[in-house]
């Protein structure tokens, strides 16, 4: 993850999304955090962040015709900028650059879009810092922008626990096939986790482990991995957008070994055996979905895809 060596000119960093093959969800502790116990999964959706020396900052976005431009974060206010202020904070350096992020993550959908950009910006801007930052101190500067930013600069598949910042790679010899179905509507996931409280009020205080799913990766077998898929903020998210859960029988209609919700929603995946039951199941949604994307996994986390 740390930089070798100095650039004179850009760098481009590509990161990837997450799926969540697993997240357990426990009672909320006293600081009103929910401890979870996930396995992370990342996919070939990825985002391409590419900064560039420069004496003032500035971010921009490109994003493709079917993301909502409006969703976006506001020029400095983003996961993006706060992760160069970080990064800069912890060597004492000022903040210079222009980072121009390129979006193919579905945006607000439960896809880790943000944390991936995160990541992404963390690694292409100690680069052109010249800061060769240890990858443990990129990983807690990470574990202080969110969650799933930690896991962004991984990649691969990992579990992770505590509030899903501490992460711990595993192995995973599979390549599983992927349906991705963003929402044109996003769904907030404060409001997914309140709804979880009011829904599972004598929830157990430590979320449920994830043996089974990893006994599954091991196996390789789809099918397998397909049985013990789970996420405990489906039901609230489905309640919440009965749409949701429409959709996911509609894959699992449509041949999808098993349709989930993505981490808190609204984007739904579903998995397949191979790449071309997942461009069959794909073909089969686009009747009905204005956007459906294939994808496969695990995948690198954040690295270098260009440099001068």
């Amino acid at each position: 993850m740390s930089p070798l060596a100095p650039v004179t000119g850009a760098v481009t960093v590509r990161a990837p999304a997450k799926i969540n093959l697993h997240l357990g969800v426990g009672a909320p502790r006293a600081d009103g955090l929910h401890p979870l116990t996930t396995v992370y999964h990342a996919v070939g959706l990825c985002d391409d962040v590419t900064a560039t020396p420069a004496d003032a900052w500035g971010v921009t976005m490109a994003v493709p015709d079917w993301i909502d431009a409006d969703v976006l974060p506001a020029d400095g206010d983003n996961l993006v900028d706060r992760a160069a202020t970080l990064l800069a904070g912890h060597h004492g350096v000022p903040v210079t650059g222009l980072v121009s992020v390129a979006k193919a993550i579905p945006v607000a959908g439960g896809m880790a879009g943000g944390s991936a950009d995160a990541a992404a910006a963390l690694v292409a801007l100690d680069r052109v810092w010249d800061l060769g930052t240890t990858d443990e101190d990129l990983l807690a500067i990470a574990a202080q922008l969110g969650s799933d930013v930690p896991f962004a600069l991984v990649g691969g598949t990992a579990v992770g626990t505590g509030h899903g910042e501490v992460v711990e790679p595993v192995a995973d010899h599979g390549t599983w096939w992927w349906v991705v179905v963003p929402s044109t509507e996003g769904l907030s996931t404060p409001a997914v986790y309140r709804h979880f409280d009011e829904m599972f009020p004598d929830a157990a205080l430590e979320p449920c482990g994830a043996e089974s799913l990893l006994a599954a990766l091991a196996t390789r077998d789809p099918h397998r991995l397909a049985d013990v898929l789970h996420n405990d903020l489906q039901l609230p998210a489905i309640d919440l957008r009965p749409d949701l859960g429409e959709l996911i029988d509609r894959g699992q209609g449509v041949g999808a070994l098993r349709g989930l919700v993505s981490g808190s929603g609204p984007t739904c995946v579903f998995l397949c055996e191979s790449a071309d039951h997942a461009r069959s199941v794909a073909a089969a949604l686009e009747q009905d979905h204005p956007l459906v994307l294939v994808a496969n996994g695990p995948v690198a986390g954040a690295h270098l895809v260009e440099y001068a």
